[in-house]
């Protein structure tokens, strides 16, 4: 008789991956870090605990998007304000201070929703340059351009 393997939280073994964002597609780039960040690549996925890898992701202000997403794709936020609706279009955080929030929020939003989707967020590390400091934990590198020869624009 066949069983379903469910996994516990202690058993639970995290690796380390490593992608460099230059050159590609944003949203996915966002499908595949964010399948990471669950463990549905691993055979031992369990959907209530989170077994994902952290993922790594450099040089995130190269990252590309198709079409005329840079001026029309619009990220919405809230001051608090009454009538304090605000946007900025991708393109405007791309080029400010933290373009690496715009790879955060498209993964953020392929994730399911709830405590499990903040445990598992906090498993994602960007970075806008080419520098970050997860150098002792060995993470393999993921190359996703060689994956689909769409995850790529240049």
């Amino acid at each position: 008789m066949k069983t379903t393997l469910s996994i516990k939280p202690a058993e639970v073994s995290k690796n380390w991956v490593l992608i460099d964002a230059d050159g590609l597609v944003l949203g996915r780039l966002a499908a595949i870090v964010a399948q990471r960040l669950r463990g549905k690549h691993k055979p031992t996925f369990t959907p209530h605990v989170d077994c994902g890898d952290h993922v790594v992701i450099v040089n995130a202000e190269k990252v590309r998007v198709t079409g005329k997403k840079t001026e029309q794709s619009v990220f919405y936020y809230h001051t608090g304000f009454p009538g304090g609706i605000k946007g900025r279009s991708v393109g405007q955080i791309l080029a400010g201070r933290h373009p690496e929030r715009v790879i955060e929020k498209a993964v953020e939003r392929m994730i399911t929703r709830g405590p499990l989707q903040r445990q598992q967020m906090k498993n994602l590390h960007v970075y806008a340059g080419a520098e970050h400091p997860h150098a002792g934990q060995a993470p393999a590198t993921l190359d996703v351009a060689a994956l689909n020869s769409k995850n790529t624009r240049i």
